[in-house]
């Protein structure tokens, strides 16, 4: 068995992992476990500075010496202390942003913490988690009764977009704001994220979000050989 830790940005994108993610790899004998990060001495989840995610790294894959490591970070709003991350902005794409900052991000946790590479996998999530759920419009209309009324107006904007993952970074045009704007009763991220997920299935949310999927196949050939 392979053990996993995902360091996640909120309590949001711990429970999408733990209820969505982790399920569909334990066949694999691949386990992957949630963690927040301690943001103050009472709190964990939010913002994560690179130097709070470097320290934790490196306790975390000295204490757990036969563990893979992983993040679930969003670019939007990204701390600016994270490596690359100017290189990245001049970028024509965000999938080609997003895979700087995670080279930089890898390199720079190895020599860190002096482990082996293939322990840490790093994810950047463009731009944020909710993209992942403009996957499927219909179904993430289905989860409150009155949503239904609000399916034209967010197939517009996913229509508009490449992928769900090209929804951008603006303040009033990021997914989240976009669901919270346009849905009645409004759209709670710990409350509805997961579950809308988990409806409209990890298999649907791989198909249209290229960049996670890449990240869940690599989590994928983590599996011993039978």
């Amino acid at each position: 068995m392979i053990e996993v830790i995902v360091f996640a940005e909120g309590q949001t994108e711990e429970q999408f992992i733990k209820q969505v993610v982790a399920p569909v790899l334990r066949h694999l004998q691949v386990f992957v476990k949630p963690q927040l990060l301690h943001t103050s001495q009472m709190a964990k989840g939010g913002a994560v500075t690179f130097d709070r995610l470097k320290f934790n790294a490196r306790n975390t894959l000295r204490q757990h010496p036969n563990a893979v490591l992983s993040t679930f970070l969003d670019l939007y709003a990204l701390d600016t202390d994270f490596p690359a991350l100017d290189e990245a902005k001049k970028k024509p794409d965000v999938y080609a942003r997003v895979t700087c900052i995670q080279d930089a991000l890898h390199d720079a946790v190895v020599a860190h913490v002096t482990c082996r590479p293939e322990r840490f996998i790093p994810h950047i999530q463009p731009y944020e988690f909710e993209g992942l759920l403009f996957s499927d419009i219909n179904t993430l209309c289905t989860v409150e009764p009155t949503w239904a009324k609000s399916a034209f107006l967010l197939n517009k904007a996913r229509n508009n977009a490449d992928t769900p993952e090209h929804i951008n970074d603006g303040y009033e045009t990021k997914p989240s704001k976009r669901l919270t704007n346009a849905l009645l009763p409004k759209y709670k991220k710990t409350r509805h994220g997961p579950l809308i997920a988990e409806r409209i299935t990890l298999a649907t949310i791989e198909r249209e979000c290229l960049h996670f999927a890449s990240w869940m196949n690599k989590l994928r050939q983590l599996a011993v050989p039978a």
